[in-house]
């Protein structure tokens, strides 16, 4: 777990890296990075799963342990961390009810448009048709792999049996 979480902190500041050089490049370029924040922001907050309320196993897998936070602990974390940071880079969070609350030290945001996340979930993704098409076309290519793999086995399992 521990090179799973290293690992994924590595790409985590590759990503903030890449969009800090991006805010402070030509202008097209910062036009770029806001158009990219722009576009996956509600998707990043979709990431972490439903609303507690709307999640059937969030409960349960606080419970036992395999969760120590739930999705929208998560999700509040991610949004009080990546405001900051979008503010160090001169970049602009694509929700116009975002707002720091004072009282509880963490950012409130605007509703979260489930639609995209329901439709992605029920297979109906925008890319779903493409990435289906191409997994059933590598599985087809690669259908002498298996064939010659199950022919090998069966001719070491004979010699195996001879012997």
């Amino acid at each position: 777990m521990v090179r799973l979480c290293t690992e994924e902190s590595v790409h985590q500041r590759q990503g903030y890296e890449i969009m800090a050089g991006l805010a402070k490049g030509t202008p097209e370029q910062t036009e770029r990075a806001q158009d990219a924040l722009n576009r996956w922001w509600w998707p990043s907050l979709m990431m972490f799963g439903p609303t507690d309320a709307n999640s059937p196993h969030s409960a349960e897998s606080m419970k036992w342990k395999i969760k120590r936070q739930s999705n929208d602990e998560l999700r509040q974390t991610f949004i009080d961390r990546t405001v900051q940071q979008a503010e160090v880079i001169g970049l602009t969070i694509p929700d116009p009810k975002l707002k720091w609350n004072e009282a509880n030290q963490h950012y409130e945001w605007g509703e979260i448009d489930w639609t995209e996340f329901n439709n992605v979930v029920a297979g109906n993704g925008p890319c779903n048709k493409e990435r289906l098409a191409a997994r059933n076309k590598a599985h087809a290519e690669g259908a002498w792999v298996r064939e010659a793999a199950l022919a090998h086995a069966a001719k070491k399992a004979k010699k195996k049996q001879a012997a």
